[in-house]
């Protein structure tokens, strides 16, 4: 019984608000959403306030349709994910050490972790660098190549 007699209050205050001008219309939108909070039944409430604004006039509908996307419940976040930090076998330049560093543009870099070696050199056709991975084999041919060549880098902890 008193749920009819809150939901009779809210029709008054829909009539109020379809006769209400658009600069009234914000104080009695809020007068609604309160009375709508007033009464423990949120099911009950959204469906009258759906049925009633069938009969309102279109702008009036959509004052309604605000106070009914006010009623629904906050979702709640979801939990944003765990940053991964997978493997994906990609290197940065931060992985690698500069062992040699010739000027007319060769480059060898070691990973800090493990025993890959890459060897960077300008493309014959483009000019761009183009870095490779040396296989072991290569490494030790590289360091007779490049033996006795100023241009290994001090501290590298490669010595040659």
């Amino acid at each position: 019984m008193a749920a009819t007699a809150a939901l009779e209050s809210l029709d008054a205050i829909l009539l109020r608000l379809k006769d209400a001008d658009w600069k009234a219309r914000d104080d009695i939108k809020a007068e609604l959403l309160a009375a709508c909070v007033a009464i423990n039944d949120r099911v009950a409430v959204e469906d009258h306030l759906i049925e009633a604004k069938k009969s309102l006039p279109l702008e009036v509908r959509w004052e309604v349709d605000e106070v009914i996307e006010d009623l629904q419940p906050e979702p709640e976040p979801e939990p944003e994910p765990e940053p991964e930090e997978a493997d994906d076998g990609q290197l940065k330049a931060s992985d690698l050490v500069l062992l040699y560093d010739d000027p007319r543009g060769i480059r060898v870099h070691k990973t800090k972790v493990g025993e890959r070696w890459f060897l960077t050199q300008a493309d014959p056709y483009s000019g761009q660098p183009r870095m490779m991975e040396l296989q072991p084999n290569e490494v030790t041919q590289l360091k007779q190549q490049l033996s006795g060549s100023p241009y290994w880098v001090l501290g590298s902890g490669e010595s040659v």
